[in-house]
């Protein structure tokens, strides 16, 4: 039963769409529901990965496929998770649709989490220069975060989303159902996203983190709506302000600069985004801290929520090792796109919603990495 709605406008002079319309729909997830396999005189690509493509909520929708195909529509099952987020992914998407005959008049539909999602839309924005796509995100990060804005895009050489585009979907579907599938590493992925987003906009949702523990441990699905409506309305009002982010769209990347690198260094896929941006947000505030942008009570209310929901706190995370880490850590942060000129641009947090952008000297990077 869809509960509620909410529209994201875009700029005009930018191809796709206007507006994402995101739907929420109550209850079990069921694609056949809205997409109707077989039915629709449009033609449609659905690209999903193995995992969402073996949950017990997913077969009714994926039996309607006989070798892929179903009437006018395409299936195409990739491989899961960040070591399929690369330029071959959206090559085989783009291969798949020129041997079937589509055209840029056609629709692609991303059914998965961050991954699919972008790798689907970056396909859709260069496929004859543009076809319309739409979403069903499946995990909190989608939710929240990656689903949400027209970014897209793909992994390259090991660093993070180096190739893409903006091309927003027309719409997004929310079964919030999905995320009790999720397994744990994937559940608190998605929450550092909603817990960034809290810091930056929205003191409301930072203190459900802070009072409300319990109920977002135990997947309460009424709290988690209450954290997807308010993440996605606080991306919204950014996105529609900024879509290519010139400006305050990149508070976004709030420890995203230090998680990056930390993605990179581990390989991508061996932490997951968001246990990668949780650590990174612990980076940032500590930089702020140390430079006396924010109050020693600010920094520990932080630092204590991130304990809260056990997220690496220590100036290198527990999982690397070797020796120049720092270093290490350095080199992969200059590479970082969002630099400007030589220096690495950090999002710093003085408050909850107090943010600022700083062009940082290495010496004090280094120095909350040790």
């Amino acid at each position: 039963m869809i509960n509620n709605t909410i529209n994201v406008n875009y700029p005009a002079i930018y191809s796709g769409t206007d507006k994402s319309e995101i739907v929420f729909i109550d209850g079990t997830p069921d694609l056949n529901s809205i997409f109707a396999p077989g039915e629709s005189t449009q033609r449609r690509f659905f690209v999903t990965d193995a995992t969402i493509a073996s949950l017990d909520c997913m077969q009714s929708f994926i039996s309607k496929f006989d070798f892929d195909v179903c009437g006018n529509d395409i299936l195409l099952i990739l491989g899961s998770g960040e070591p399929y987020k690369t330029i071959e992914s959206v090559l085989t998407i783009i291969q798949k649709a020129i041997d079937a005959g589509f055209s840029r008049n056609d629709l692609f539909v991303g059914i998965g989490g961050g991954v699919i999602c972008d790798i689907t839309a970056f396909a859709a924005s260069i496929f004859k220069r543009g076809a319309a796509v739409q979403f069903v995100p499946t995990t909190l990060l989608a939710m929240v975060d990656a689903a949400v804005g027209g970014k897209t895009g793909c992994d390259f050489e090991n660093y993070k989303n180096m190739i893409g585009s903006f091309f927003p979907a027309q719409k997004i579907y929310y079964f919030t159902e999905f995320i009790q599938y999720l397994p744990d590493n994937q559940y608190y992925s998605g929450l550092a996203e909603a817990l960034k987003t809290g810091i930056l906009f929205n003191e409301t949702l930072f203190e459900y983190f802070e009072k409300e523990s319990e109920k977002i441990k135990a997947r309460d699905s009424q709290i988690l709506k209450e954290i997807i409506t308010l993440s996605v309305k606080e991306k919204a009002n950014v996105v529609e302000k900024d879509f290519t982010e010139r400006n305050i769209r990149a508070y976004l990347n709030l420890g995203h600069t230090f998680a990056h690198a930390y993605e990179t260094i581990m390989g991508l896929g061996a932490v997951t985004h968001g246990e990668a941006v949780a650590w990174g947000i612990g980076r940032a505030i500590t930089y702020s801290y140390k430079k006396d942008y924010c109050r020693e009570a600010f920094y520990n209310r932080i630092i204590d929520v991130l304990k809260l929901y056990n997220w690496d706190t220590g100036p290198i995370p527990s999982l690397v090792r070797g020796g120049g880490i720092g270093a290490r850590f350095l080199s992969v942060m200059h590479k970082d796109k969002k630099n400007i000129n030589s220096k690495i641009r950090l999002i710093v947090p003085k408050g909850i919603g107090e943010i600022i952008f700083e062009e940082a000297d290495d010496k004090d990077i280094l120095s909350v990495l040790k």
